[in-house]
């Protein structure tokens, strides 16, 4: 099976990606991720997930909508502690 590699993010279409990971089965996937928005994928997985233009319009993101999320909630501590 041969992997395509992108050279965009399919989320935010930031061109820098990085290599995290690859399979031990030669050339059977990449786990690839975004400098910018930090959108993980393999590279196996179906066209909507790795490409920018199959990817579904609803969840794109632009370094605007990046700049402006909210920020994640923190975790709350354990009912019972230990």
């Amino acid at each position: 099976m041969a992997v395509e590699k992108t050279t965009i993010c399919p989320r935010c279409a930031y061109e820098s990606i990085e290599q995290l990971h690859t399979s031990p089965v030669p050339g059977a996937w990449d786990v690839l991720q975004c400098r910018q928005c930090l959108y993980t994928w393999r590279t196996s997985e179906p066209a909507r997930r790795t490409q920018r233009d199959a990817y579904p319009e609803s969840f794109r993101m632009t370094a605007e909508d990046i700049a402006g999320a909210p920020e994640v909630p923190t975790i709350p501590p354990l009912r019972n502690q230990p």
